[in-house]
């Protein structure tokens, strides 16, 4: 986890409990014992399956001594929001964030697909700004909110859009965000142009808290080497992509060169196989294993591989040739590995499926090339971070007339 180092010099009177109100939010059981220094067991939350399982194995413990007064205890919240086991208890809530927002997406049967050469964002005939966003670059590569942001991210849960799996991640990126914040706040803490989509490239060049000016710290780890070893919690909502390792002169369809997804799930059976194996390496050479063994399997028919190894289509199973079964035999024990399983991705237009679903398709859209797994860069665990728990604090003293002014913010350094 990225260390989050920081200062804050609370402006406290008395009955000033934010920091501590925020620690509660956050699923920290917190009680007054007569010691004399505090008693921190964050423990590992992020390898829990829920925060009550992580109050079943003691996480999140805070003890305050009786002593401390306002000042000292809002000090000892800061230095205890800083901490990976706060950032594990905001992942709890990242998480079911996610899944608010993905299925939200998914439910919007007006969301639909566009291939790349159509342009990556389509409002249909009413135009960006009836639903909420205006555009700033041409061919649809470039939209930032107009009106309000909650207003626009509900283009995509209930009106008639268009776009490729990238914007889809992106917005399901931002709907997660909506989700944690809920709309008043969402409206209140980012600019319009934080929450532009577009490009990839394009997103480089604006405030996007995505990958632009506003993203501050990114967390790189693509194969998810230390994000494994973090636990399960720590992939909630993380942004990825599955993408051809073969040049793409090995591509037979360009619209599926590539799936750009967010984590909504996985099960602790999957997060232990991948702390087990280091992350996606091993499955990346698994992903070559299961391809080279398809070569092996001739022969045609819409979504054969998928009809085959994720459906299990009975019939077609049954019609195979007896070398072919043996073939198919083997890439079932590939993919009954519980990260093929029970990983759950978000992929627009496909909804939450798991990894191995998105591997058999992949063998019928593009059966030159194998592909790869990749986490993206994002900020999560870092700026996101940060920014909610400035929001939630500044939330709180908005509602404690004569405490505070609802101002201050903390500097993480």
């Amino acid at each position: 986890m990225v260390a989050l180092c920081g200062v804050y010099a609370p402006s406290v009177v008395a009955g000033n409990v934010c920091g501590m109100s925020l620690l509660r939010e956050l699923g920290w059981q917190v009680t007054d014992a007569a010691i004399a220094q505090p008693l921190i067991a964050g423990g590992t939350p992020c390898q829990r399956a829920s925060l009550d399982d992580a109050h079943a194995h003691r996480d999140l413990q805070l003890q305050v001594p009786q002593h401390f007064d306002p000042v000292q205890r809002e000090q000892l919240a800061v230095d205890v929001l800083q901490q990976q086991a706060s950032v594990c208890a905001y992942l709890f809530k990242l998480g079911d964030a996610t899944r608010a927002a993905t299925t939200r997406l998914q439910e919007n049967r007006g969301y639909r697909f566009s291939a790349v050469q159509m342009g990556w964002i389509g409002f249909g005939l009413g135009g960006a700004k009836a639903q909420g966003w205006q555009r700033f670059r041409s061919f649809g590569r470039g939209y930032a909110p107009v009106a309000t942001n909650s207003s626009a991210v509900d283009a995509f849960y209930r009106g008639n859009v268009r776009s490729e799996c990238g914007v889809g991640r992106q917005i399901a990126q931002l709907a997660t965000q909506r989700e944690m914040y809920g709309d008043a706040l969402f409206d209140r803490e980012f600019a319009p142009g934080e929450l532009s989509i577009g490009t990839f490239l394009t997103l480089h060049k604006t405030q996007s808290i995505l990958l632009g000016s506003s993203a501050g710290e990114f967390f790189a780890d693509g194969k998810a080497v230390r994000t494994s070893a973090m636990g399960r919690q720590a992939f909630m909502g993380a942004p990825g992509f599955i993408a051809h390792v073969f040049d793409k002169k090995y591509l037979d369809d360009i619209n599926n060169q590539a799936e750009n997804f967010v984590i909504t799930d996985l099960s602790d059976a999957a997060a232990q196989a991948l702390a087990r194996h280091g992350g996606f390496a091993h499955y990346d050479a698994v992903n070559r294993q299961i391809w080279e063994l398809s070569q092996q399997m001739p022969g045609s028919g819409w979504r054969r591989f998928e009809r085959l190894l994720y459906e299990r289509d009975t019939a077609l199973r049954a019609a195979l040739p007896p070398e072919h079964q043996q073939v198919l035999a083997r890439i079932d024990t590939l993919l009954a590995d519980p990260v093929y399983r029970e990983l759950m991705l978000y992929v627009h237009p496909k909804g939450v499926r798991p990894l191995g679903y998105h591997i058999a398709r992949l063998l019928d859209r593009n059966p030159r090339t194998p592909f790869s797994i990749d986490l993206a860069l994002h900020n999560l665990h870092t700026t996101l971070y940060r920014r909610w728990v400035d929001a939630r604090l500044r939330a709180c003293g908005n509602t404690m007339s004569g405490t505070t002014n609802g101002d201050e913010t903390w500097n993480w350094a």
